[in-house]
């Protein structure tokens, strides 16, 4: 493996609490603010797939504050993909997860907007309108992003603060309106319990991905061999705790049969819980979380390309920082690729086109796990786990191929090709001696 160091990122600007607001975040979207719906159906079982996806999703966080307490190298699960498995493994790895990210920025404006509608329905509803404030809030998050890594890390402590609070309040305040008949086994079904349990685990385990965001910037990270892994440990933890809390929160608010059909439970169970205002404070808080988010995912869609570049797998232009000591190049091209996908997703005959692109990102996101989780046992320099410590990586494997497969047999086959789509890039790159561009 060659390397070439185009850049060295400012050191140290992002501390504990914003490492902390990376991890909960990015982890914490628009996803989860419809989730009790999906899960209504499952009552007490969804408990049990909560629990499961969050176990699951501790295996991974160890696994990557193992990794970055040993490697903590700028672009994270494609540092250790690459030192583990080569560059064709780290080049498919960034490949992938970078335009997993250009996809997400774009899936989350949209997602934002559609939160606005208590607020300025008739601007959400014009498809132009939308469109073009979808598209300025990713570029105010770019802008965010591209003004400074330190400012990007003070914007995402207060919005990941502001996103928690409806969701703490609901599932708080449900506490004193439980009811155990709403957390009962689902009604006899002719799908066995193991099947729809598995179900539930396919649904909950989405809300996870992104909890190895703080492992990217790791060059921007104070003490980044202490604070990447406390950090993504105790980022997951803390989400796990809010997701648990706020379903059995809006269950106890909401009845089963009218949270099945819900198209907005948490604004539902908040409703009964304070008043008709509550509906406007939950998708305000949906709205902050979405734009958090947003702006967590455009440090990642910088920082992650940067590094790539450094070691001659992303053209050079990725890896130059500005004056400011940041990726600009790198975060532009990708809000420019971003605005082109929500113009798709308000354009008659493209909004399919616009699902099916953000379906296929999906597992991009995954496939990394899968990578890491193994690349404990090849780390150069580094003791293999054993004993004990050898069966989180192994959990954590076998959590990350649940995932795959319960993305679906049509997801993975294009999300493959998708990956494979990139290896002419990389054959270029290796003709012109690496970083060419």
């Amino acid at each position: 493996m060659t390397t070439r160091t185009v850049t060295v990122a400012p050191s140290g600007v992002l501390g504990f609490w914003a490492a902390v607001s990376i991890v909960m975040g990015n982890m914490i979207g628009s996803g989860v603010f419809l989730l009790p719906a999906s899960l209504a159906a499952y009552r007490g079982l969804s408990l049990a797939g909560w629990l499961v996806s969050a176990a699951g999703a501790m295996m991974l966080a160890l696994v990557f504050a193992r990794l970055s307490s040993q490697f903590p190298a700028a672009g994270g699960l494609y540092a250790y993909t690459r030192a583990a498995f080569g560059d064709t493994a780290g080049f498919l790895v960034a490949w992938g997860y970078w335009l997993s990210t250009v996809g997400t920025l774009a899936a989350l404006a949209v997602a934002l907007v559609g939160y606005l509608d208590p607020f300025v329905p008739s601007l959400v509803r014009t498809p132009s309108a939308a469109a073009l404030l979808a598209i300025a809030m990713i570029w105010i998050v770019i802008g965010v992003n591209v003004a400074g890594v330190a400012l990007a890390g003070r914007v995402q402590i207060v919005t990941t603060a502001l996103k928690l609070l409806p969701l703490v309040v609901v599932g708080a305040g449900g506490l004193f309106f439980i009811d155990t008949a709403a957390f009962a086994m689902p009604p006899v079904s002719t799908t066995p319990v193991g099947r729809q349990l598995m179900a539930v685990v396919t649904l909950t385990l989405w809300a996870f991905l992104g909890l190895e965001c703080a492992t990217i910037p790791a060059d921007s990270v104070r003490d980044p061999e202490r604070t990447i892994p406390r950090a993504t440990i105790i980022g997951t933890v803390l989400t796990a705790i809010v997701y648990i809390a706020s379903t059995i929160g809006v269950m106890s608010l909401v009845p089963p049969d009218t949270l099945a059909s819900s198209t907005a439970p948490f604004a539902d169970g908040a409703r009964r819980l304070v008043g008709g205002w509550g509906g406007a404070l939950v998708a305000l808080g949906a709205a902050v979380s979405c734009f958090g988010a947003l702006n967590g995912w455009a440090l990642i869609v910088g920082q992650l390309p940067m590094a790539a570049a450094a070691d001659g797998l992303f053209p050079r232009a990725f890896g130059r920082l500005s004056s400011r000591g940041t990726p600009a190049r790198a975060m532009i091209v990708a809000g420019a690729m971003s605005t082109v996908l929500v113009a798709m997703n308000y354009s008659r005959g493209l909004v399919e086109l616009f699902t099916f692109i953000i379906l296929l990102c999906t597992l991009s996101t995954l496939v990394p796990y899968v990578f890491c989780s193994l690349a404990v046992w090849l780390m150069p320099g580094q003791r293999p786990p054993s004993g004990a410590a050898a069966v989180v990586p192994v959990l954590a494997f076998l959590y990350a191929m649940l995932a795959i497969i319960g993305a679906g047999a049509e997801t993975v086959f294009y999300g493959f090709v998708l990956l494979l789509a990139g290896l002419p890039l990389f054959v270029w790159l290796r003709r012109a001696g690496g970083g060419a561009g």
